[in-house]
């Protein structure tokens, strides 16, 4: 239908050879574009020198940690924080005239570039059923009617209350209380679509669902391992940390089907060498397998390393801390002796000797840190794969000590932190019980929907108001046509929002749109400035407090928006103070305090420079397990049986992307410009079925014997493995099937579709 997916427009394809320095003089003059292309100099500069400080705002981009010792007084951040700061700071503005002049099919035809370019939502709007513009509505009517549509559910769980990662700790806490208050667990979050696997997996494994290492660990680390992860795109500041390892000798692995420009090389444009074109080379040991083959090499570098355990006794293996803190450790060996070294090479991709060589360079290493993202958590067996890391990291003894550990690198700012507050559909029996008995009511205890499972009630029926704090739901999930039919079966959509996004315009019957305070936007309530504050990947917990003018007088914040909305829906009948909270944060905090463990004297300590750990039992060596140890887990390799013309693809992002924001046009790092509507295979691929590279193909998927078809993709000849192919997301979610999930924790497999690739009509 109209408006599910980015329409097939062509913008000018202008290819060069991928880089092999990330960052320099060149991110630099990319940020200041950005910026002054969305406001003028000196607002950009007064949101610049407060992004990342301490006494600043935390960036609305990745959640890579701050520095706990020095930050940069000038530039505390990454090029794409800069354009995270440009987007959300845009001066440009959406009111009521915006609106009434472009509809719903107007906008419909732009692609997620052009809608987001558009500006800030400037006031609250209201679709009605049948309208075809969106029209200005008051705060208090829309709440009413909000309130009343929940009402009037014969259940509240045929209610979906969705939250994205850029969400704030007071605002997650507060959305989830209103939720159990109403009687519903159906909590979906951005988690279950990239880290879930992660939760699950070291949660099972070492008793928390975090990672184990602080900053610091990286420069006393002797091995990174970095599996799944492109950080000089997606984690930019991770680059100067692993400048600083190796500076003090690290070895560094990296693990991935593409030859990422940020694992290779970084030019630090805030030191002199870096001005100066003298780059850090980055990566010792690039181990390039093919899409999923990561299990199979974990399991040949392991097994390598059990036969050099065996030779010497003692020495490759920590024998001390398999015995005294795992369970299951003679199991596992046993399994991985049984193992098959040639067929564990042939599955992964990677040539034999570059696996002798990354085990060699683990051989006599204790200090290992695995780092990784969405290309192990997004495919059916991540979170096997995942336990397989940790089975590895065991072996040496490497989790619970400096320089060593988990560390699963989060994609959005507070997506740790949402959990963390309560945003979970899984909610755990101390969070049940500590709202009881703060607040007197009884939480509900059924388990509620998760993101694939509320597309799945929404499109039945089973499921009729949807809420989104934030995020651009549509464009996130897989199954885009079968998401947008869900999204319209609703009888009510509301999103609280900054910008506008596709998920304003794939709409239920009637549908809502509330603006919203950004991070860098001052947050002013009785005269009193106020700040929230976020998690990051390592469990720092650190207050933001914006300084910038808000483009319009009629925006709320998020924490205000729940209370308002709480006190609409309960009409006094709540044992929770929504009034209160809403006149100081520091109130929600106190009761933070009382409810999440962790959170002592929150108030007190989160206004420390820099903020406070949260407790992390597998950083010192303490296993919350059922067996009160870390525990090895035994899997099976799996392999994807293709037939002839197909390929396995995987979704990505460009340089010029955060998730689904995209900030223009060009991925500079792989050298593809002006253009989102690519996929990238192997030259002997492209081949095999009869093409040559700037051929247009459509992309085809049958998965369940249903055809989803993604049409108008350019073919480009890369270096990636054969077999394999890439694509860019969200355009082609479409081709995600809603039903290829990992296994136990329910992530859609957006890194791992197969498809077919056939030539197109569409021309260029």
């Amino acid at each position: 239908m109209q408006g599910d997916q980015n329409p097939v427009r062509f913008t000018g394809l202008k290819l060069s050879k991928p880089k092999t320095v990330a960052a320099g003089i060149p991110a630099v003059l990319s940020s200041m574009k950005h910026i002054l292309e969305e406001m003028n100099a000196f607002r950009g500069m007064q949101a610049l020198l407060k992004l990342n400080q301490k006494k600043g705002f935390d960036c609305p981009g990745c959640a890579w940690p701050d520095p706990d010792d020095e930050r940069s007084p000038i530039a505390e951040y990454c090029e794409n924080g800069a354009k995270a700061i440009a987007e959300e700071a845009t001066t440009k503005k959406l009111t009521a005239d915006f609106f009434a002049a472009n509809s719903i099919a107007d906008l419909g035809n732009l692609t997620d570039y052009e809608i987001g370019k558009k500006g800030r939502v400037a006031q609250p709007m209201y679709l009605a059923p049948g309208d075809t513009h969106y029209r200005p509505i008051s705060w208090e009517n829309a709440f009413e009617r909000i309130a009343n549509k929940l009402q009037s559910l014969q259940s509240p769980d045929e209610a979906v209350f969705y939250t994205s990662g850029r969400t704030s700790n007071e605002a997650a806490f507060l959305y989830q209380l209103l939720v159990r208050e109403y009687g519903t667990n159906n909590l979906p979050d951005c988690s279950n679509m990239c880290h879930e696997s992660s939760g699950v997996a070291l949660g099972e494994a070492l008793g928390i669902g975090k990672g184990s290492v602080k900053l610091e660990d990286f420069y006393e680390a002797e091995v990174i391992i970095i599996l799944g992860q492109n950080p000089g795109t997606n984690h930019p500041r991770m680059l100067s940390a692993l400048q600083k390892a190796k500076a003090n000798g690290t070895t560094i692995i990296a693990v991935n089907p593409l030859r990422e420009t940020g694992l290779l090389g970084f030019l630090n444009p805030q030191t002199f060498k870096g001005i100066v074109d003298i780059q850090t080379r980055l990566t010792d040991i690039y181990l390039q397998v093919k899409i999923n083959g990561d299990m199979a090499l974990l399991k040949a570098i392991t097994l390598l390393l059990s036969e050099a355990e065996d030779k010497n006794p003692g020495i490759v293996f920590d024998r001390e801390f398999i015995a005294a803190k795992t369970a299951g450790a003679d199991a596992y060996l046993a399994h991985l002796r049984q193992q098959d070294f040639h067929r564990l090479v042939q599955e992964s991709g990677v040539a034999e000797e570059k696996i002798r060589e990354a085990a060699a360079a683990l051989l006599h290493k204790n200090k290992i840190i695995a780092c990784w993202a969405m290309g192990l958590t997004q495919h059916k067996n991540a979170v096997d794969t995942i336990r397989e890391v940790v089975n590895l990291l065991l072996l040496k003894g490497s989790i619970g000590k400096p320089g060593a550990g988990t560390c699963p690198v989060r994609g959005h700012s507070n997506v740790q932190g949402d959990r963390t507050m309560g945003i979970f559909e899984k909610p755990p029996a101390i969070l049940l019980k500590n709202i009881r008995d703060v607040y007197g009511f009884d939480p509900p205890e059924k388990h509620g929907y998760d993101v694939v499972n509320a597309i799945h009630a929404m499109h039945h029926g089973e499921a009729k108001v949807f809420i989104a704090m934030g995020g651009n739901f549509l464009s996130a999930t897989p199954d885009t046509e079968y998401t947008a039919q869900a999204l319209r079966h609703c009888e009510l959509t509301v999103h609280v929002s900054t910008k506008l996004n596709r998920s304003h315009i794939v709409h239920g019957r009637e549908a809502i749109i509330l603006p919203t305070l950004g991070r860098s936007d001052k947050d002013i309530l009785h005269g009193e400035q106020q700040f929230v504050s976020c998690e990051n990947s390592m469990g720092v917990v650190q207050q933001s407090k914006g300084n910038l003018q808000p483009v319009s007088r009629d925006l709320k914040s998020e924490p205000v928006i729940i209370c308002e909305l709480a006190q609409a829906l309960f009409k006094g009948n709540s044992r929770i103070p929504w009034a209160k909270y809403a006149t100081h944060y520091d109130h929600i905090r106190n009761d933070i305090e009382k409810v999440i463990p962790g959170f002592e004297r929150y108030n007190e300590r989160v206004r420390r420079p820099g903020g406070f750990y949260l407790p992390n039992g597998s950083r010192i060596g303490e296993f919350n397990t059922a067996t009160g140890k870390a525990n090895f887990n035994i899997a099976d390799t799996v392999t994807t049986p293709l037939q002839p013309g197909e390929f396995m693809m995987m979704t990505i992002r460009s340089h010029d992307q955060f998730n689904t924001t995209i900030y223009g046009l060009d991925d500079r790092y792989r050298g593809i410009y002006r253009e989102r509507r690519v996929i990238l295979m192997n030259e002997k691929d492209i081949a095999s079925i009869g093409l040559k590279a700037g051929d247009v193909v459509d992309l085809f998927n049958t998965f369940d014997g249903i055809e989803r078809i993604a049409q108008g993709f350019i073919v480009i000849a890369y270096d990636i493995p054969e077999s394999c192919t890439a694509t860019y997301f969200p355009e082609t979610n479409v081709l995600v099937p809603v039903n290829s999930v990992a296994d136990k924790s329910n992530t859609p497999t957006s890194k791992l579709v197969v498809i077919r690739i056939k030539p197109s009509k569409i021309k260029r």
